[in-house]
């Protein structure tokens, strides 16, 4: 399968906020061919400073995302360095990028959709802030998808997860360059620290990757992997302010009630989360799950919290792989 990703230029796109991101780019990988309705298209949104590789382990012949039956269209959110972003911009570069919101990426998607000429899909699917667009994709657009799968999502983003994210960004912007894209290696291994470590992770699942209680071997192993190719800071920065401010009940022509949005998705939805989960607690994705009319909740077997959504172990691989082909399949059927 190619993975390489295409930029698409899908215009001006219109922001919540009222400002504009000029010249647009949506980069995405496109597998297989969509039917003349879109019946068959699966829109997978990407992860907080994630990219369109995000659910791979889910995607090809024979697995939840068979790409012998769907057609499978991963994007990049705006602001993760692939899609427009403050690092790559040519019109509105670095700082000048306006801020945008996660709904702005869902509109930015359903642009891209447009530029496609697909009109209707049959599921979207993401995992944590990709769990989150896809819930966002449900009530802002509730006639154009059959279905949606919910990772590790949140609703409405909870105080201890902006936590998490504002000091990340305070540790980013600690050093003075951050706002030309440059981070040095000692505030990428707190970074790292924060994210990786302590957000991301798990008592239980550290033990085992530091069964001696030395964390300096895995620090460095984690900032060896960053440094290949670290983010760009704006891009993290960006993403993450987004992240912070979202609720889905803030939805224009709603009354800014998150559980009044929720119980507005009429679609198929299933929602999986694991314990333990710091970054997006699985308890405002149980809560999620209890407010939306009809909805799938199921809890993901596993020590490694919100990693948990991820290719970490091939029990939680396995467990996602079979809830999800089995949703799918019962909802393909159905229509």
């Amino acid at each position: 399968m190619d993975w390489n990703p295409v930029s698409y230029a899908i215009g001006d796109l219109t922001l919540e906020s009222g400002e504009t991101i000029q010249d647009c780019q949506i980069s995405a990988c496109v597998h297989g061919t969509p039917t003349k309705t879109g019946a068959n298209v699966v829109l997978v949104t990407a992860s907080l400073g994630g990219n369109h590789r995000r659910l791979d382990f889910l995607i090809g012949p024979n697995r939840a995302l068979d790409t012998n039956k769907y057609c499978v269209i991963a994007t990049d959110a705006l602001g993760n360095g692939l899609s427009s972003s403050p690092s790559n911009s040519t019109l509105q570069p670095g700082l000048s990028f306006p801020k945008f919101s996660i709904r702005d990426m869902v509109a930015s998607q359903a642009q891209l959709l447009d530029h496609l000429a697909v009109s209707r899909i049959f599921c979207v699917i993401g995992a944590s802030m990709g769990g989150m667009q896809a819930l966002q994709w449900a009530v802002s657009h509730p006639d154009r998808m059959d279905c949606i799968v919910a990772l590790t999502p949140m609703a409405r983003t909870t105080t201890w997860s902006q936590a998490i994210s504002l000091v990340s960004r305070q540790l980013l912007m600690a050093d003075d360059r951050w706002q030309t894209g440059q981070i040095s290696p000692e505030i990428w291994r707190s970074w790292i620290a924060l994210l990786q470590i302590i957000a991301c992770s798990t008592p239980a699942a550290i033990s085992q990757k530091s069964p001696n209680d030395d964390l300096s071997k895995l620090l460095e192993i984690e900032l060896g992997s960053l440094m290949d190719d670290p983010p760009d800071p704006r891009d993290w920065i960006w993403q993450t302010l987004a992240y912070d401010r979202h609720d889905v009940g803030t939805t224009p022509g709603l009354e800014g009630s998150t559980e009044t949005a929720l119980n507005t998705i009429s679609v198929p939805t299933l929602i999986l989360a694991a314990p333990g989960d710091l970054m997006n607690p699985e308890s405002s994705a149980k809560w999620a799950s209890e407010q939306i009319p009809n909805c799938i909740y199921g809890e993901i077997p596993s020590e490694h919290g919100h990693q948990a959504a991820s290719s970490v172990g091939a029990m939680e691989v396995n467990f996602m792989d079979h809830e999800i082909a089995v949703f799918l399949n019962k909802q393909f059927i159905n229509n």
